[in-house]
């Protein structure tokens, strides 16, 4: 694909993609398109080689099994998350306030909260019925929280401190005890149906994702950490040969931005089930499944960070990713990520194979930075493992950057690794 096809899908996708539930979903549908058969955890699971997916809650996990696949046949792995920073939804939401209808909601993750103000924002997730049924919500723009007026805070430019509380509220109507007025929760409930019991319900902004610069080079998107290598892993998974000497998966979970702790999480046991399940199937005995997970590899995808032009002293000194130079090769002597020299050459052969080039980063000592399902993974699986993504700039903001030759040379390493 071009670099502008390859763009122009990936916005698509991020539209379709307002919470993690609609990533899972969005991702499972085009593979089931692709040629992938879905299956069910509840299920008895085939053996014979073919392509699968499998979706839990909000996390999805795809593979190839190859002919000719036996015990000690190794995996390659494309790891990513579909969680992005942002806002949920909190149980009796309404917050009446001097006429007006808001809803009450908790932070999700570390978002940069300055920057959700002012937004035309969509309330979208996954709806529970009485049946156990689930359908997902995605209204249009309903919502919005609004700066103080500089008229009434002068400091507003100075770094005034936000309550995470009191002043993340959305507005979303006039007061609904009023006469004209909504009730937000009635209203919830009748988006929701009737035989909603229960729901996993978000915010999100609702502008498109844009192509800006004055050469058309970058994207602006919301949710690009981490659905750029969600993205990637998709494309890489369904463009990767049936037969091979390994066999290719895709996982991307959920609740990487609150610690992965979860089911559906990295740290959880959704990966390491499937692997199982998949190596039962092939007849391996404990010994050969060891052995096979010691001659794999996981290749943990996540956005990182580009040198910012305005505050160039937080980055490393003489590691400096620029815009256009090609997804990260992140490296951490604290092991934040994984990376370590034989995962480095693995990585520059994909990258060689793909004819993209690639770039190291490693945080500034002064700042620890954040870090990925790569250490997750990896300790709970013992697979070897490496640590990339894709550059972006204003990370967690509610609207992010990435230059698109970046996002097309993801989508050529990643695809390389799992092809082999």
């Amino acid at each position: 694909m071009t670099v502008d096809a390859i763009a122009s899908e990936f916005a698509q996708f991020v539209t379709a993609s307002p919470t993690a539930f609609h990533a899972a979903a969005a991702t499972r549908d085009r593979l089931v398109a692709a040629g992938f058969t879905e299956l069910s955890e509840l299920d008895a699971w085939p053996t014979e080689p073919g392509a699968y997916v499998v979706v839990r809650d909000g996390a999805v996990i795809a593979w190839r099994t190859p002919t000719g696949a036996n015990a000690t046949t190794p995996f390659r792995i494309l790891g990513a998350h579909t969680d992005s920073p942002g806002f949920r939804i909190k149980p009796n939401p309404t917050v009446r306030v001097g006429g007006w209808e808001q809803l009450n909601v908790e932070v999700y993750g570390g978002p940069i909260l300055s920057t959700w103000f002012d937004r035309d924002l969509r309330i979208a997730g996954r709806v529970v019925h009485a049946d156990g049924s689930i359908t997902f919500l995605d209204t249009g723009a309903v919502a919005r929280i609004p700066n103080l007026a500089i008229h009434l805070d002068r400091g507003v430019n100075t770094g005034n401190e936000i309550d995470r509380q009191r002043h993340t509220l959305p507005v979303v109507g006039t007061d609904g005890t009023e006469s004209g007025g909504v009730d937000a929760l009635e209203w919830l409930r009748g988006r929701v149906g009737d035989t909603a019991v229960s729901w996993d319900l978000f915010l999100a902004d609702t502008q498109a994702p844009a192509r800006v610069g004055i050469d058309g080079s970058f994207l602006a998107s919301g949710r690009m950490d981490n659905l750029t290598s969600v993205h990637a892993g998709l494309r890489g998974i369904v463009d990767a040969p049936e037969d091979t000497d390994h066999i290719a998966v895709f996982a991307a979970f959920d609740h990487e931005e609150v610690g992965s702790a979860t089911p559906s999480g990295a740290g959880g046991p959704f990966l390491e089930d499937v692997l199982g399940r998949v190596q039962e199937g092939l007849g391996a005995t404990r010994s050969e499944a060891a052995r096979a997970f010691r001659a794999s590899w996981l290749l943990s995808s996540d956005a990182g960070h580009l040198v910012h032009p305005n505050h160039s002293e937080k980055h490393d000194p003489t590691n400096r990713p620029r815009p256009g130079g090609g997804p990260l090769l992140k490296i951490s002597a604290n092991q934040r990520y994984m990376t370590e020299a034989k995962g480095e050459a693995v990585f520059a052969a994909a990258c060689a194979s793909a004819g993209v080039p690639f770039q190291p980063f490693v945080n500034n000592n002064t700042i620890p930075g954040g870090s990925t399902i790569g250490p997750i993974a990896a300790t709970r699986l013992g697979i070897p493992t490496v640590d990339i993504g894709v550059g972006l700039l204003s990370m967690h903001s509610v609207r992010e950057l990435v230059h698109v030759d970046d996002l097309s040379a993801l989508h050529g390493a990643v695809a390389a690794f799992l092809a082999g």
